[in-house]
């Protein structure tokens, strides 16, 4: 070979090397991004719906798959016939954009997950068309439609705003999860942009918006079912069943003039810390706080979670119990009012923790990851955060709670003994013309199931709406789901569309005038207001 030949053949040598260096560059190395840049998205959507993308699924059911439309030759995907209650997990897969399990596990739903790596070279050389793996989700099927058929019935006048979340407190595997008013996604899975566009402005312009998942990413003032976790840290500074409590219907705050009150002004129905906390008074619980130090308080609220992301799948929003500057703000956050907030998910551990005598487990909601000829990916496998509260402790307050159920009123009562408290917010600038937020958390002892309700308006839920007889029977119904029990029917109207409730509707307060307090006037029970002055904080709506 020549001198001239040798260094053609060299400079190509060194020009194939550098191509191939380039092309591993953009491919290999780069590709992702390329792929993932806003200006590729609408074409990499639109190619991804050239192959079968993985199945959702939940306890057998198919929640979310695809079909080929042989028009295209395109693969079209569709939602469970209930796509509605499933949406909040679900999410949807569009061709801009994607939500919820469509968006977390896109990955191993579309096949490009490194897992799958092995498949796509058998399916390069078999010629096989490519296809996605499989996503198994934690969720119960009947417990889901328990919760959503609750949130549709409301208080029997039709669908009300809220979340629901179900818990497996020993893994803590997430066995419900929903959202009201909720979409059916599979409108977004048209081939058909303008019609996509059309029925996504739509979604967006609804109030109360359909996408917001209020189960787990809109926190909301807990009222008194925070009092669980006030309670946590009071137990270790000695406070007990027994402990004597103020039952006057309100107090000062330290080094204020303002005044907090019992919800309506009542009296406490008891004069022992047990009573306090099954009447759900605010009086004692603001007087026992000042034996807590603000960092006590804070450390109570962090080992059940608050404040911690937990990266279920979903769009999520973490709690909080806001920043507290001293005895008046303690007091206040103590009862779940002033900048506390919390989601039912976050309101569902705590009763979990608790249930699971003190231990925290590491929520979930992907069950196992599978390739297309179901073989094993990822198998989830529970995971204990940290301990909350000793045995005892535990012990402790399921006692507390035990017997709050028992004097808490609304009705789908259960047939085996529950462990539950209940909360009514308010909250607003306006907060006794605000219609409250109800809450509801709950769990069966030794059962294995937690769950907490959080409504925050719709039909029939008004002024004097308290947790017991709003949040309560939905819960008690998902818990029945549970274990088996039915819940009663009630007949409901049917809505069209979801409509628009008044948040601040004129309301004028009547004279209060104290009566003697039964387990049937209990402030869970009634919905009493009263006269107070200006520099007055009724905390908690209970």
């Amino acid at each position: 070979m020549n001198k001239t030949i040798r260094r053609v053949v060299t400079f190509t040598g060194i020009l194939l090397v550098v191509l191939l260096l380039n092309l591993t560059w953009v491919q290999a190395i780069h590709g992702p991004d390329l792929r993932d840049h806003p200006r590729n998205f609408a074409r990499t959507q639109l190619n991804q719906f050239g192959h079968q993308r993985g199945q959702i699924t939940a306890g057998g059911v198919v929640l979310a798959s695809s079909r080929l439309d042989p028009k295209t030759n395109k693969y079209h995907r569709v939602y469970n016939k209930n796509a509605e209650m499933w949406a909040p997990v679900t999410g949807y897969f569009s061709l801009y954009s994607r939500s919820g399990m469509e968006y977390f596990q896109d990955s191993i739903l579309s096949g490009k997950d490194d897992k799958l790596f092995n498949n796509r070279i058998v399916d390069l050389f078999t010629g096989r068309d490519p296809q996605g793996g499989n996503v198994a989700l934690t969720i119960k099927p009947a417990m889901q439609q328990a919760a959503w058929d609750a949130l549709q019935t409301g208080v029997g006048a039709g669908p009300v705003i809220g979340g629901v979340v179900a818990i497996r407190p020993s893994t803590g595997a997430i066995l419900a999860l929903a959202s009201s008013p909720s979409y059916d996604p599979t409108p977004l899975s048209s081939f058909d942009s303008t019609a996509v566009n059309n029925y996504d402005e739509q979604l967006r312009g609804m109030q109360p918006s359909p996408l917001t998942n209020r189960a787990t990413a809109e926190p909301l003032p807990p009222g008194s079912t925070f009092k669980v976790v006030t309670t946590a840290a009071l137990l270790r500074k000695g406070v007990n069943a027994s402990t004597p409590v103020n039952n006057a219907p309100r107090t000062t705050l330290p080094d204020t003039v303002t005044t907090l009150e019992n919800y309506g002004g009542e009296y406490c129905g008891g004069s022992t810390f047990a009573m306090a906390f099954a009447y759900s008074c605010n009086v004692p619980f603001a007087e026992l706080s000042r034996r807590l130090s603000i960092k006590e308080f804070q450390q109570a609220a962090k080992a059940f979670g608050i404040g911690d992301d937990y990266d279920l799948g979903v769009s999520e929003m973490s709690s909080t119990i806001g920043d507290i500057s001293d005895s008046a703000a303690l007091a206040q956050s103590a009862i779940g009012q002033r900048n506390v907030a919390l989601t039912p998910l976050q309101n569902a551990i705590i009763a979990a923790t608790i249930a699971n005598k003190g231990v925290r487990m590491k929520p979930y909601l992907v069950q196992a990851q599978t390739s297309q000829d179901l073989s094993t990916l990822y198998e989830a496998k529970p995971k204990e955060l940290n301990r909350a509260l000793s045995i005892n402790e535990a012990k402790q307050l399921t006692d507390l709670m035990i017997t709050a159920e028992q004097y808490a009123g609304g009705g789908n009562k259960l047939s085996v003994t529950v462990a539950s408290k209940t909360g009514t917010a308010e909250h607003g600038s306006n907060s006794k013309n605000s219609i409250p937020y109800t809450w509801y958390i709950a769990f069966i002892p030794g059962r294995d199931v937690a769950v907490a309700v959080m409504v925050e308006g719709g039909p029939g839920v008004g002024l004097g709406s308290v947790g017991a007889t709003v949040a309560g029977p939905i819960g008690r119904a998902v818990l029945k789901a549970s274990i088996g029990e039915s819940t009663p029917q009630v007949s409901t109207p049917t809505y069209q569309t979801y409509p628009t409730y008044q948040t601040t509707p004129t309301y004028q307060s009547p004279t209060y005038s104290a009566p003697a307090v039964t387990p049937e006037n209990t402030p869970e029970n009634t919905g009493g207001t009263s006269t107070q002055s200006p520099n007055d904080e009724r905390g908690d709506g209970e």
